[in-house]
């Protein structure tokens, strides 16, 4: 017997309905705090209809078009869970719609904060110095890579390798397919 389109599901239903692994949707509550399975007795996680569309959304733009993590977690911030459960439905009308909302409510530039045309912009320097946070680089020899002799990592550090370690699973699963 099939369950109803508004019952809940649990995370191995979810799972299989999107072919994810569990660990997958478990990463991505850490990565993406719009979603928010309501969690019972002994942690067991259940999933709401509109929590399974947005991961819909979500899987979509990370594996069929090619987002990074941060990229979703800004179209999420600009455009609204609306936006990518209407992508993991298939709905590009609302799609549409949201895009053209989003359009009207930005504030047009005053002459002073126009861009100037292509000749007066610098070209071969980046606009936004680039970040070089990454395992300490960058910082002060205080605040730096943690020494061989500690037993534990900074709280940024960890997140960053849980990132990294996503990406290359992810890139392991890419090249899995292709052979």
């Amino acid at each position: 017997m099939d369950k109803s389109p508004d019952a809940f599901r649990t995370i191995s239903e979810v799972a299989e309905d999107l072919d994810l692994p569990q660990h997958v949707l478990r990463f991505w509550e850490t990565r993406f705090n719009q979603i928010k399975p309501m969690k019972r007795g002994g942690g067991r996680r259940y999933y709401r209809p509109q929590d399974v569309e947005l991961i819909k959304g979500i899987r979509h733009m990370l594996y069929d078009q090619g987002y990074t993590i941060k990229g979703v977690q800004k179209l999420l911030r600009e455009n609204g869970n609306h936006f990518l459960v209407a992508i993991g439905s298939g709905d590009m009308a609302a799609v549409e719609a949201i895009a053209q909302r989003r359009q009207a409510d930005q504030v047009p530039l005053t002459a002073a904060a126009q861009p100037r045309s292509d000749e007066d912009a610098l070209v071969g320097q980046p606009k936004v110095k680039p970040s070089r946070r990454f395992f300490g680089l960058g910082k002060s020899d205080d605040e730096g890579p943690v020494q061989p002799d500690s037993s534990k990592l900074s709280r940024d550090n960890r997140a960053l390798l849980q990132e990294a370690l996503f990406d290359l699973l992810e890139c392991k699963r890419l090249l899995d397919q292709v052979r």
